[in-house]
């Protein structure tokens, strides 16, 4: 009998996350009940956003509960399926399990052909990541060309995605990351102008030289003191989009604020949250998009693979220690594959 691995929340972190929070157990595996699909997965997603949904209070996305089964971005086969829209061997993706094989309503799973790319990328360039790259610069930073976009974590899923489509733009961009190999590959790969290693100089000072011109669109992924640092040379009627705070997540208490408010009375400037889910509506003429792009060369990508279901729980920490270029995924084999 093929038994079901599944990862499951084994107490709240306090902090950051560690191996001790996650506890890898074993079920049978499901059965579809009726307009459902039983799913292999091949690929998971691990994502920053995942942090809020370890701790007890409200947030976007609903927390887990201690004892679930964690939850995440799946590329998967079909292995038995209920549902008209899908047969045994097709590729989908959906938002399921944590686990070698999950069960889902088919109406909630969504065909995949990537191309001549990896199927993977249907949890990256061209999914979720992607589409909150897409969104946020075309929506809420609207950049005209010739605008200096600065974008920070500019090297993980959603970041390089960010650049590369202000560069399309017209714009001038500076990414900042956390290593000199980074920096490299935003320069060399992505074609950013300019990239800046927050852990090897003051950013202050750094994006005083690369920005000389100030900012006009800063697409904000971590919070922090590199936010606090960008917010200085931020323009008369500049834009903010605010993706993430990756700087908070592992905190236990929120710093209290304002801290740089004052900023956006002397530059008119406009800081706007937002959510890639809000866009669902129009979650395919992004992915039409950047299909074309990729498929053009217009867009780069880059994934961080980590191999085996078992070692998810480091793909997740790792995402917090700057460990991943691009997107993170688990490549993930079932027992039935080996």
């Amino acid at each position: 009998m093929v038994t079901n691995r599944q990862f499951v929340l084994a107490r709240r972190p306090e902090g950051k996350p560690t191996d001790d929070d996650f506890e890898l157990v074993e079920a049978d595996v499901p059965d579809p009940g009726p307009r459902a699909v039983l799913v292999r997965t091949r690929y998971l997603s691990v994502d920053p956003y995942m942090r809020g949904r370890m701790r007890a209070g409200e947030s976007y996305a609903d927390p887990w509960a201690v004892g679930d089964v964690l939850q995440g971005a799946v590329v998967g086969e079909v292995v038995e399926s209920n549902h008209p829209d899908f047969a045994a061997g097709d590729t989908v993706t959906g938002n399921l399990q944590w686990a070698d094989y999950a069960v889902a309503d088919g109406d909630d799973l969504v065909g995949v052909d990537t191309g001549d790319v990896s199927d993977s990328a249907a949890l990256g360039v061209l999914g979720m990541p992607g589409r909150t790259a897409y969104f946020g610069v075309t929506d809420v930073l609207d950049p005209d060309p010739g605008d200096t976009v600065v974008v920070s974590a500019a090297a993980g899923a959603v970041g390089s995605v960010v650049g590369q489509l202000a560069k399309l733009n017209g714009c001038r961009v500076v990414g900042i990351a956390g290593s000199d190999g980074k920096v490299a590959h935003l320069e060399d790969d992505l074609g950013f102008d300019a990239g800046i290693n927050y852990a090897d100089a003051d950013v202050a000072d750094a994006l005083a030289e690369a920005v000389p011109d100030g900012v006009d669109g800063y697409f904000d992924n971590v919070g922090g003191p590199i936010t606090d640092a960008v917010f200085d040379h931020l323009n008369v009627r500049a834009s903010v989009a605010v993706c993430g705070q990756i700087a908070l997540y592992n905190d236990e208490g929120v710093p209290t604020g304002p801290r740089k408010l004052h900023t956006l009375v002397e530059k008119r400037a406009s800081v706007e949250g937002f959510l890639v889910g809000d866009y669902a509506p129009r979650f395919a003429e992004a992915t039409e998009r950047l299909v074309g792009w990729v498929q053009s060369g217009d867009v780069a990508f880059r994934e961080t693979v980590v191999d085996g279901l078992e070692n998810a729980p480091d793909a997740f920490v790792g995402l917090f220690e700057g460990e991943n270029v691009g997107k993170q995924v688990v490549r993930v084999e079932a027992e039935s594959d080996a």
